[in-house]
């Protein structure tokens, strides 16, 4: 399916047409995404800026679940852990009361699947590593706007664009905004009065993941919900005019709903990872928080598992949504490491700091002395068909935890390779 272009982009993508084959150029055909276009003029020569690197040039066509077949039907429950695995595995953490929690199988095409865990039950705030739920929560609605036909599901994601209004205040992560007809490109904060496509906002959720994108995208999962086949149509006044006119505690239960629930189907327990909390206080104005949020390693890997079998709604959303998920931006944390510069890098990562008073401590950025949450969720599929999915969280006090996730991810990488 391609999207319903203007006839300047439809004249760019078949001049480009011969040109070897990137994510950005596959990826912008079908969703409209301007970012992804930026992208792909840059890896063509172009534009001047930085190419993608190596690991983010895979073409959405080889973009594959990895876990669809026999081997996938027999994972409907976590496997035991392999002894020689977990022996490798937890032998990078050799200090037994360390706060790092991880899950991690190797699911390698030809080999046995491998399963290893450490302190896999335990409860973390997942931050924004929370935004995958709200993923899965946006295309469970969408499916029952359209049950039958994904093209039309994926057809409204790169058609209808909504306004971000109160629900984006304030964050800090800058999005890129590409002016497709004077090829500038501009990085800045989301604003109320942004206009951007249904993709835009999933994209600006994932590839930098904007708290006001993930906060608009829960908030057109509750429309769905709420309004079903009506909301194609829907306008922005009438979006506006529901969630000032319905109770809080209504709006809060039905919010609460469209992001866990999607889990429970999946099998994954509320104290294994549900979402409480909007991730915006402008958002927070209109859904007050709700039963909290709480992350582990054990509920993540179940999502991957699912996320690669394709059952997270159907295999298309399942694929689409791992489309989502690649990393085109810039590599962060564990997903920085050098060793994963070739690998396709499928990733979502969460912080949370909280300080408190203490004689001689000041508060840092990600160095938080109360709380000091990093999470890291990975797929990593190498050139060598290498693939083994990660998930890893910590809550390290007074020390910011990127670099060690980053070494964390070398090593590990080394462990699963070694014969």
């Amino acid at each position: 399916m391609t999207c319903k272009n203007s006839i300047l982009t439809f004249l760019l993508i078949c001049l480009m047409g011969n040109k070897a084959t990137t994510y950005p150029i596959d990826g912008y055909a079908d969703t409209n995404i301007k970012r992804l276009l930026y992208l792909q003029l840059v890896a063509d020569g172009e534009l001047k800026g930085r190419k993608p690197m190596a690991g983010a040039m895979t073409s959405i066509r080889d973009i594959k679940l990895q876990l669809t077949g026999a081997t996938g039907d027999s994972l409907t429950d976590i496997p035991q852990a392999d002894a020689a695995f977990q022996k490798a595995i937890s032998g990078l953490f050799p200090r037994l009361n360390e706060n790092y929690s991880i899950s991690i199988m190797d699911i390698t095409p030809g080999k046995p699947i491998r399963y290893a865990a450490r302190k896999e039950t335990a409860g973390y705030q997942p931050g924004s590593v929370g935004k995958l739920a709200v993923l899965a929560g946006f295309f469970t609605e969408l499916a029952k706007i359209y049950p039958n036909s994904f093209e039309s599901r994926q057809n409204l994601l790169c058609t209808k664009s909504v306004r971000a209004g109160r629900w984006v205040l304030t964050d800090e992560h800058t999005v890129s905004i590409f002016d497709t007809e004077t090829k500038v490109l501009k990085r800045r904060t989301v604003r109320a009065s942004d206009i951007f496509l249904l993709y835009e906002w999933l994209d600006y959720m994932m590839s930098v993941s904007n708290n006001g994108a993930a906060a608009v995208c829960w908030r057109e999962a509750i429309l769905m919900r709420v309004f079903g086949a009506g909301y194609p149509a829907l306008k922005d006044e009438e979006a506006e005019a529901y969630f000032r006119s319905t109770p809080k505690a209504e709006l809060s239960e039905i919010a609460m709903n469209v992001v866990n629930e999607p889990l429970r189907t999946l099998g994954i327990g509320k104290d294994e990872w549900r979402l409480g909390t909007v991730f915006t206080n402008g958002g927070s104005a209109y859904i007050p928080g709700k039963g909290g949020s709480i992350g582990t390693t054990m509920g993540l890997m179940k999502f991957l598992v699912q996320l690669e079998r394709g059952c997270i709604v159907d295999e298309e959303s399942s694929l689409e949504m791992k489309r989502l998920f690649y990393m085109t931006d810039r590599r962060i944390r564990y997903a920085a490491s050098p060793t994963l510069k070739d690998a396709a890098v499928y990733f979502k990562s969460g912080s949370l700091y909280q300080c408190r008073p203490e004689a001689g401590y000041y508060c840092a950025k990600y160095k938080g002395n109360f709380n000091n949450y990093m999470n890291s969720v990975a797929i990593v599929e190498h050139p060598d068909k290498t693939i083994y999915m990660v998930a890893l969280m910590s809550n390290v006090r007074k020390r910011n935890s990127a670099t060690d996730h980053m070494a964390l991810a070398s090593a590990i990488d080394k462990k699963v390779r070694e014969k």
